[in-house]
């Protein structure tokens, strides 16, 4: 005889992604996950995009904490992670950010997008007990090897918290089989080897990388880093369970007098782009890849 439910027990970070990505399949498309940097251009404009990226349809939300040093951000996430910092954001305002979210009815999963030195220097198992306290459902740290990332690992698991692991188009095959051991929630896959910005095509060589690494996951595989216009989501949303669009986003917040409209419209449009055809033209559930 089965357990009882818990029908009043909140779902675990990873619990909120499975399903996140689960739901876009049976809509025959791949998971939308936009970036955006939190307290640009200032906290509460920042709170404004990120809810109207919620409300036009974002499968997921990554959560982008600004650091001094972004390694793996080009010019466009550098600016506004930079313009942040200088209106005074920091981890701690990161959070009670994403805390207001939450507040505001924001249900889609959350995924904190920071870097390793802030992390350490707030404290790891502090770090992702506050997190998964203000509600966030996983961490992306791009710059932390594998090999180092035992603690963060175990903190990550003792507060329901997704940890992911980024492989790039460089990455050898055991490389590969062990982050896609490792990652939990899903993979993330940068489209090149580079810095992340909005490319006027998509890199070649990207078709291979997907199934190399579809190969070896346990857990459905998103691609991002260059992917701009809804034509480019469309193409990698044929290959990956999910499409992470931060610089191109961030782009036309920038130029617009209506940040938060801006957001929801180039959200609109690349779900338009995700969406499956007509009857008769494609439609249907997609191959998926779920976690084990």
């Amino acid at each position: 005889m089965n357990a009882p439910r818990d029908l009043n027990r909140k779902p675990t970070g990873l619990e909120r992604i499975r399903a996140a990505f689960q739901a876009a399949n049976r809509a025959g498309r791949a998971a939308l996950m936009p970036y955006f940097t939190l307290g640009y251009p200032d906290a509460a404009a920042s709170l404004e995009v990120i809810a109207a990226i919620a409300g036009a349809g974002a499968d997921l939300i990554e959560l982008g904490v600004p650091f001094s040093d972004p390694l793996a951000d080009g010019p466009t996430i550098q600016r506004s992670t930079q313009a942040a910092l200088e209106q005074g954001m920091t981890v701690r305002g990161c959070l009670e950010l994403t805390a207001r979210l939450r507040e505001r009815g924001v249900s889609q999963a959350l995924l904190l997008m920071g870097y390793a030195n802030p992390m350490l220097a707030y404290g790891v198992e502090l770090y992702a007990a506050d997190a998964a306290r203000a509600g966030a459902d996983g961490l992306i740290i791009p710059d932390l090897p594998l090999e180092e990332a035992a603690q963060a690992q175990a903190a990550c698991l003792a507060n329901g918290l997704a940890l992911v692991y980024l492989l790039s188009p460089a990455s050898p095959p055991e490389r590969i089989a062990a982050a896609a051991g490792a990652t939990s929630g899903f993979l993330y896959l940068v489209s090149l080897n580079g810095v992340t910005g909005a490319r006027s095509r998509l890199p070649e060589g990207l078709e291979g990388f997907v199934a190399r690494a579809r190969a070896a996951a346990r857990t459905p595989v998103a691609v991002g880093f260059g992917i701009s216009t809804p034509e480019q989501a469309a193409q990698v949303g044929r290959l990956a369970d999910g499409v992470i669009v931060g610089s191109a986003l961030i782009d036309s917040v920038s130029r617009s007098a209506q940040p938060a409209r801006a957001a929801a419209e180039f959200v609109g449009n690349m779900l338009s782009a995700l969406s499956p055809q007509p009857p008769g033209k494609g439609a249907g559930e997609r191959s998926f890849v779920g976690e084990n």
